[in-house]
């Protein structure tokens, strides 16, 4: 009986002992939201008397990276299938650009929740104070960019996925 390596692997198991990168998993990122939405409800309930106001452009920044995310997949998109004589794309561009989506859907998914608690906390004072009203409205384009920005990044995972086979003309899509 051989024992298995440091990975859990077995040797001649026919398994690739390599780590992989697998897809993003949407639940992995609602369940991130949730819990900073959980815990960004304490604190702005313990800390909303005391915050300033919020601008409406606080979430904007987040909003620009996600359309900046969705343009970078759509340029290695077209670049990885050789599309109109694109240049290839080099392998460490393509991972350091996973790298980038997988991180930037993290951090969008932890933002979008703590703009959701800023929203549980303003929105049922907004009808009855002025500043939970405009907190509000800062809280709802805050959370629509963070969305963005996950979206985006998402994209960008999705478009930097590299065809089974390199003479492959037609997306990975093959026909049996």
């Amino acid at each position: 009986m051989s024992t298995p390596d440091p990975g859990g692997h077995r040797p001649g198991s026919g398994e690739d002992p390599r780590p992989t990168v697998t897809p993003t998993r949407y639940r992995d990122l609602a369940g991130i939201a949730v819990v900073t939405a959980l815990l960004g409800n304490i604190l702005v309930q313990l800390t909303y008397s005391t915050m300033p106001p919020l601008p409406v452009v606080a979430g904007v920044t987040t909003g620009v990276l996600g359309a900046a995310e969705l343009a970078g997949g759509v340029v290695l998109r077209r670049r990885i299938e050789r599309r109109g004589g694109a240049l290839p794309v080099p392998a460490l561009v393509a991972a350091r650009a996973v790298l980038l989506a997988k991180a930037s859907s993290v951090g969008g998914a932890v933002i979008a929740g703590l703009w959701i608690a800023v929203l549980l906390h303003t929105l049922p004072r907004a009808s009855v104070v002025v500043a939970a009203f405009s907190d509000s409205i800062a809280a709802g384009v805050g959370l629509a960019c963070a969305l963005l920005l996950v979206g985006g990044a998402l994209w960008l995972e999705y478009c930097c996925r590299a065809p089974d086979d390199p003479d492959d003309t037609d997306g990975g899509v093959r026909s049996t």
